[in-house]
């Protein structure tokens, strides 16, 4: 049976060339997403930037760490602590302190998050003049970066000021430096210092005093943004696991299908080889000969193509943000090992049942099925497609019922209609035929009989129409799933903003600012306005003993709350919030009106807390809200202003522009506010869709060129017939690019009908959490994707059939299969 599997390869070398190349892309595939996830594991520990030169740094506490019954459980601190004042004089006993400052600089023409520190700090970057000289005078600043230069002056929002040096740009952070007294007035708490003395020392002054001692690469905690590169890689391997995932199911769901394609086109061959006198069995060895020969020579190519495609992965991730700028390809060997020897076993597993069912029928029953397809829906068929599509609903009922929230993670959608995808094609034989006669419903009434030789065609064919819709059916139902899941959220979360924003108008503080007390004591004097302000804060809860769950958190006063917002609660008042109490969520595990709950303000300070109203959960963004008493530290950066009986928006919004002049602060109306912060899909989610369905895309598409030259390519006797018949050759090239355009159709209503499903799934489960919002679904990237793969479809079925019409139809006829 070798020698036989060996002619047989080259034979019919043009469907074995187009398995080799769907398992070689594939294998490809997996090995690039296994190699780029095996090296986002591990992150180097970061360097110090700011405080590179510092001999000593002595922070306040940032995290918030309690003991459980399983150990110490921890949450960062958005308001890390001071350094007690008692801490700091037993630090200048020791040696110079140098107390470090940080707060936001909005600057008019200046770049981007700019931040100010007192002009002592920055010698341990170190940072050098390199022009002008240091600050002396309140109004004096000296700035990183060619921005602005020494004589220059500058509006921010805390005053005009005049630069009067500049340092290098360390490329970091965008600094401005104030004389230290200025900055102690701009920032008066200190987090962190700088002590010049031995470590140890410090060490033994500050036990027990709840502040870090950080030397060495340890001083990169005092930076501003210590866990970035950490976040990034965290990120970073959620989204090539997610991407590694759906390109595992893209590459084993093609190649699965187009080696059963490549099989099942055979069973004229299968037939004359029962005749000749081969048993099943004999058969069923040669075709598993064939797959594993093609399959260990495609997997290996496809694990060289992918140690190439890794690291320009790589360079692409580092090139857009996603990945810092360390960020290389490892060495790890397991991503080779799991890519080959899957596409070993997807190759193996793709013939099995093809080829049981090859070798299972009599001579005669394999020559007369050889031109029309049927019985290809086999019982097991039957039971694994209606046993997926009873999971999919089994488990979207338990979802519904006891967390719809689960519905709305990424994890759910993305995986949610690979199930539904994969029962489709179970149940290709009974959805396709009445498919096909729908679209080509209106095509077959027309004059002539090309209508129905197409729909009669993809009829007869049902495996190969299966095969060729296949990959038409991925491209459309994960375009539809995840890019309509994402829109669908982000409809949602803005009907929230807008349904709970009762105000006339929203101030904002400059990103990463707060307004100040006499900003805020002039908006409360315009005539007219009704002001709230809020601050961001969060709290922690400790919930089944062992789970320590951060949750957002804003600050406000309940009178002026509940004048300017509509809080979606489901029990209690806004207006019994007070100090001693907190408005939680449905989220929460304990969520009953006069229930204590125990939290952690965001300073680590302990409370317990009366639980003063609950809101429902929504789409998990509603947080709490606690007086600002409980939310030390935290800057007002939002003021919602409602109008009073009687008062003139027009003039009230005058006043409010004229009592935050200088503040830096935005004056927003309410549809201003409600656009503003329509939630777009962060970036490193909307990179890592993108990454997703562009490798979902290309794959799908190469495959899908690849399914219709092996497609066309079998039906030369076929075209010849048809020329015999009297058909010209521009008649049978239009009835083979109208059958293909007719399939691509077919695959694209399916994709649509497992988006829609999916996306109804999540519809309700918005419903069960109170918002109520329309399904959104990207018609262009749809119709880009369908126009694309119609593109495609038409060229791969029309040019292999325009060389094959090239030959006397007499000699075709008689060609040898």
């Amino acid at each position: 049976m070798l020698s036989v599997a060996l002619r047989t390869l080259h034979t019919r070398s043009t469907t074995f060339i187009g398995a080799f190349v769907a398992l070689s892309l594939g294998v490809a595939l997996l090995t690039v997403m296994g190699l780029a996830l095996d090296s986002s594991f591990d992150a180097p520990d970061g360097k110090p930037e700011r405080f590179a030169a510092a001999p000593v740094v002595v922070k306040g506490a940032d995290t918030l760490r309690v003991s459980t019954p399983i150990g110490v459980r921890t949450q960062r601190l958005a308001h890390p602590r001071a350094v007690p004042t008692e801490t700091v004089v037993k630090l200048k006993a020791l040696g110079t302190v140098v107390q470090d400052r940080t707060f936001a600089v909005n600057a008019v023409d200046g770049p981007g998050k700019l931040v100010g520190h007192p002009w002592s700090i920055a010698a341990f970057a170190p940072y050098e003049i390199t022009a002008g000289r240091a600050p002396k005078a309140a109004d004096e600043v000296v700035v990183s970066g060619d921005w602005s230069k020494p004589g220059e002056r500058v509006r921010t929002g805390h005053g005009a000021v005049r630069v009067v040096g500049t340092v290098a740009d360390r490329g970091f952070e965008n600094a401005v430096f104030y004389t230290d007294a200025q900055a102690a007035r701009l920032s008066p708490v200190s987090v962190q210092s700088v002590v010049d003395a031995d470590a140890a020392a410090v060490r033994r002054a500050v036990r027990g005093e709840g502040v870090q001692v950080l030397t060495g690469d340890a001083r990169h905690r005092a930076d501003s943004d210590p866990d970035r590169d950490r976040e990034a890689i965290t990120a970073m391997s959620a989204l090539f696991g997610t991407a590694g995932g759906v390109s595992a199911f893209v590459s084993v769901f093609v190649v699965a299908s187009t080696f059963a394609f490549t099989v099942a086109q055979r069973r004229r061959e299968f037939g004359l080889l029962r005749t000749a006198g081969a048993t099943p069995g004999q058969i069923r060895r040669m075709v598993f000969a064939e797959a594993l020969l093609v399959g260990v020579l495609a997997s290996a190519v496809g694990c060289l193509l992918g140690s190439y495609g890794a690291p320009l992965l790589a360079e692409w991730s580092v090139d857009a943000g996603l990945a810092p700028s360390w960020y290389t390809i490892g060495d790890g060997t397991w991503p080779y090992h799991m890519a080959f020897w899957t596409g070993l076993l997807v190759a193996l597993c793709g013939v099995v049942a093809a080829s049981w069912r090859a070798g299972r029928t009599s001579p005669t029953e394999a020559l007369r099925d050889a031109s029309v397809d049927s019985g290809v829906m086999t019982w097991g068929r039957l039971l694994s497609g209606m046993a997926l599509l009873l999971t999919a609903a089994i488990t979207l009922g338990m979802a519904l019922s006891g967390d719809p929230g689960e519905l709305l993670h990424r994890k759910s959608y993305v995986s949610r209609p690979m199930l539904l995808i994969t029962a489709f094609a179970f149940l290709a034989p009974i959805v396709v035929r009445p498919s096909v006669r729908l679209v080509a419903r209106l095509p077959a009434r027309l004059p002539g009989a090309g209508g129905m030789l197409v729909c009669e065609n993809a009829v007869a064919g049902v495996r190969r129409t299966a095969a060729i819709a296949a990959p038409v059916l991925i491209t459309v139902a994960l375009a539809g799933s995840l890019l309509g899941a994402t829109a669908t959220l982000n409809t949602a979360k803005a009907t929230e903003t807008r349904t709970q924003t009762t105000a006339a108008f929203v101030i904002t503080a400059a990103s990463g600012t707060g307004l100040d007390t006499a900003t805020l004591t002039r908006l409360r004097s315009v005539p007219g306005a009704k002001v709230s302000a809020t601050s961001s804060s969060a709290v922690h809860v400790m919930e089944d003993g062992v789970a320590l769950i951060g949750s957002e958190a804003r600050a406000a006063d309940p009178g002026p709350l509940a004048a300017t917002t509509r809080l979606p609660l489901a029990a209690g008042k806004v207006s019994d919030l007070d100090d001693g109490s907190i408005i939680v969520s449905e989220e929460w595990q304990r969520h009953t009106v006069g229930q204590r709950v125990q939290v952690w303000l965001d300073d680590g300070t302990r409370k317990t807390l009366r639980i003063a109203a609950v809101m429902t959960t929504g789409t998990g963004n509603n947080g709490a809200y606690v007086t600002p008493r409980n939310a030390p530290g935290a800057p007002v950066d939002r003021v919602d202003v409602a109008l009073a009986a009687g008062a003139d928006a027009g003039s009230v919004a005058a006043d409010l522009r004229a009592a935050m002049r200088d503040s830096g602060g935005q004056l927003l109306t309410k549809a201003e506010w409600v656009r503003a912060t329509y939630p777009e899909t962060n970036r490193t989610t909307r990179l890592g869709l993108m990454l997703v369905l562009g490798i979902a895309l290309l794959y799908t598409g190469i495959s899908l060129v690849n399914t219709m030259v092996m497609a066309t390519s079998d039906r030369v006797r076929d075209l010849a017939v048809l020329r015999l018949a009297g058909a010209t050759r521009w008649q049978v090239l239009r009835l083979v690019g109208a059958e293909a355009l007719m399939v691509v159709v077919v695959g694209a209503l399916l994709g649509m009908l497992v988006a829609g499903l999916d996306l109804a799934g999540i519809w309700g489960a918005l419903g069960l959490l109170s918002v109520w919002t329309p399904i959104e679904l990207p018609w262009a990237l749809i119709g880009t994707a369908v126009a694309a793969c119609a593109l495609l479809a038409l060229v791969a079925s029309v040019v292999p059939a325009w060389f094959a019409l090239r030959r006397r139809a007499v000699e075709s006829v008689g060609v040898r299969e």
